[in-house]
């Protein structure tokens, strides 16, 4: 069963570090006041309240200036071969670190740079990234579901069709679909 987001905030209590434990109840505020999904709130909050746990009670997210602290708290989300052949823990890997940059460019820029909330700059597009943060994403080598020779029938096509937001868009996968029914032939 999913941790829901009151459990989540209250988890934040726990942190040993109470300018970490303050950091993360600010942080909670501005998700809250941007209008972000209570899911969005919970996975942001989740990832951040175990990377405080990782960096215990002396250090702080504020005293965080190089990417050696952020990497061992990721590599410590891979599993061994042995457990993991197919390598799906640099899926967590990728995401912990998403959620860590983004936590980061905030603190960054509300708290070193001095942004309001309300400021104009206060859209994530808009944000300076800390050079610290600004570490590449793990490439899997996880094999596609799908085989090049698997062909999908026309019911495949149509159901992803109907879930596609522009007409353009539903008119070029139809029209593919059409011209490899002629190929075929």
């Amino acid at each position: 069963m999913p941790v829901k987001l009151t459990a989540t905030i209250k988890k934040i209590e726990d942190i040993p570090n109470i300018t970490n434990r303050s950091l993360l109840i600010d942080f909670h505020k501005y998700l809250n006041s941007n209008g972000v999904s209570e899911s969005h709130q919970n996975n942001n909050l989740k990832a951040q309240t175990a990377f405080a746990h990782f960096l215990g009670p002396t250090t702080s997210f504020l005293d965080i200036k190089e990417n050696d602290l952020i990497i061992s708290f990721l590599d410590s989300k891979l599993k061994s071969i042995e457990d993991d052949p197919d390598r799906k823990s640099i899926v967590t890997w990728n995401d912990y670190l998403g959620r860590i940059k983004y936590f980061m460019g905030w603190l960054y820029n509300f708290r070193t740079k001095g942004r309001k909330e309300n400021d104009l700059l206060s859209d994530p597009a808009y944000w300076e990234t800390p050079s610290f943060v600004q570490i590449r994403k793990k490439k899997t080598k996880r094999l596609s579901p799908y085989s090049e020779t698997e062909i999908w029938d026309r019911d495949e096509i149509l159901s992803i069709v109907k879930y596609e937001a522009y007409k353009r868009n539903k008119a070029a996968l139809t029209l593919l679909w059409d011209l490899m029914q002629e190929t075929m032939k």
